[in-house]
């Protein structure tokens, strides 16, 4: 009798309906488990400025857990406004490395071990493993490694682990003061790129590149398509458009013509003053 209702409650927990703040959440569960997974908020948004929708709420009704990073100020608000009793599962911390997403992905799969499903973790962290290895050897030959940047405090890890140079990082624009300007500007002298995070907009970054001689590039922290490190492929691609395109910049026939004709005014005045 106690064996029949232990399976019936395995049962019963075994098919707990999960939904998550975030794509990046989301994107794990479905690389562990195989299904889809209801997702909040929009990846193209900062996840703790997110504003919820009644359809959010729905969401939540229909769902017996919600797995969140932490720092979305809503959950709490929006579990009590579902009028449900749902277990909040919080997976703290950064992801924008692979070693980084790998402790996600252990920690995650071991919260859905005790809720009775079955994940591919080993499979997995395997391809985190191969991802690494991809990145290492594409940001060497994209000459990334001691490259000089400015990037936005969110993608710093990232940014770290390809190997760039950093010369000063900025936090979201809202926390940004005149003299704070000033001093990244100050410090980010001579940098190639200036890297934004997508989620905590553009705006901010395109000026600062503006006024250093830099080129912007948007980097996401959270997956429209695909899993985090698809996203991390895709924005070291971002990257090495970028360097390539600065260095394009420099080497245009407008300036080449500019420097030319300059060098053929002084070489007309110094003829003229013999």
């Amino acid at each position: 009798m106690l064996l029949i209702v232990a399976l019936i409650a395995l049962c019963a927990i075994s098919e707990a309906k999960i939904v998550c703040t975030t794509s990046v959440l989301a994107s794990i569960i479905e690389d562990l488990t195989g299904e889809k997974c209801e997702v909040i908020a929009s990846p193209t948004v900062c996840p703790a400025h997110y504003d919820i929708k009644p359809s959010d709420v729905e969401k939540v009704r229909k769902a017996d857990i919600i797995i969140c990073h932490g720092f979305e100020p809503w959950v709490n608000e929006l579990v009590k406004a579902s009028g449900k009793n749902i277990t909040v599962i919080k997976v703290l911390g950064p992801w924008n490395t692979p070693k980084l997403l790998r402790d996600k992905y252990v920690k995650i799969a071991n919260e859905l071990k005790k809720l009775g499903y079955d994940v591919k973790l080993e499979k997995c962290l395997e391809s985190i493993n191969k991802t690494e290895k991809y990145l290492k050897e594409f940001a060497e030959k994209h000459g990334f490694v001691n490259t000089p940047v400015i990037c936005m405090q969110w993608q710093k890890g990232f940014v770290e682990f390809l190997g760039f140079k950093i010369l000063a990082t900025y936090p979201p624009p809202e926390m940004i003061s005149a003299k704070k300007y000033e001093e990244i500007v100050e410090k980010g002298k001579g940098a190639k790129l200036v890297i934004d995070n997508l989620q905590s907009g553009t705006e901010l970054g395109k000026k600062i590149a503006k006024e250093i001689g830099a080129v912007e590039v948007a980097l996401s922290n959270f997956p429209t398509d695909g899993n985090v490190t698809s996203m991390m492929i895709e924005n070291a691609e971002k990257l090495a458009k970028a360097l390539e395109e600065g260095k394009a910049e420099k080497k245009t026939p407008g300036f080449e013509i500019v420097i030319t004709i300059c060098s053929v005014g002084m070489a007309l005045a110094l003829r003229k003053l013999r």
